[in-house]
């Protein structure tokens, strides 16, 4: 793998820091997202019996609820203690540690990729470079799913959780996400946004379905 940016080795130790209290107050976050597993189901049917990768996984518990449906499911994440920790709650899910500038993955590998909320940590000029790798693991037609915080600020945390952590929130604008897939070979087929809930941060949200062109 080609060398890390500083960047990403701050979002790879911050995530390392706090894996275990994600996984305890997110893993089961799914439950009270009904607009999330609706869009979830639409990619595992666009997949058609192929694999879905997981791209962010954290602590697995989205590539747990896509193999949970029947789905063979490839999950990746930045930091390796996340893998650790979703290989052991997901013992039936292959997990992979792996950037998103440079997944572990071979061309084509993947029906279909979801990426929910991992790409607000990269940098801006970084969106279009990690979409064109997803597309390079994507079959040809495949979709992606990618979600994120709506905004223009960039939220820097140094504690998180009562852990020392260093990592940045980039919040997205949809316009400026569909502009970057576009640029990466994707067409956008279809565009969501919608307020917070109550059990998550108060951030609104964006989704993009994007399909692999041709």
């Amino acid at each position: 793998m080609a060398a890390m940016t500083v960047n990403h080795e701050r979002v790879r130790g911050s995530y390392d820091t706090v894996a275990e209290q994600y996984l305890e107050r997110i893993g089961g976050e799914l439950a009270h997202k009904p607009v999330d597993r609706a869009l979830l189901a639409v990619v595992l049917e666009e997949a058609a019996g192929g694999v879905v990768a997981d791209l962010g996984c954290g602590p697995g518990h989205v590539a747990g609820w896509l193999a949970a449906r029947g789905a063979e499911v490839v999950g990746i994440d930045l930091s390796p203690r996340m893998v650790e920790l979703a290989r052991r709650e997901h013992p039936g899910v292959a997990f992979r540690a792996g950037d998103l500038l440079e997944l572990p993955a071979a061309d084509g590998e993947f029906a279909a990729a979801v990426a929910l909320y991992s790409v607000i940590h990269l940098e801006p000029d970084e969106l279009a470079p990690a979409f064109a790798e997803a597309r390079r693991v994507l079959r040809p037609g495949g979709v992606l799913l990618v979600s994120f915080h709506l905004g223009t600020t960039v939220k820097r945390l140094d504690e998180w959780w009562s852990h020392q952590v260093d990592v940045d929130f980039h919040f997205l604008e949809t316009d400026a996400v569909a502009a970057r897939l576009a640029e990466a070979g994707f067409t956008v087929t279809a565009r969501l946004e919608r307020e917070g809930l109550p059990e998550e941060a108060p951030t609104r949200r964006g989704y993009l379905l994007a399909r692999r062109t041709d």
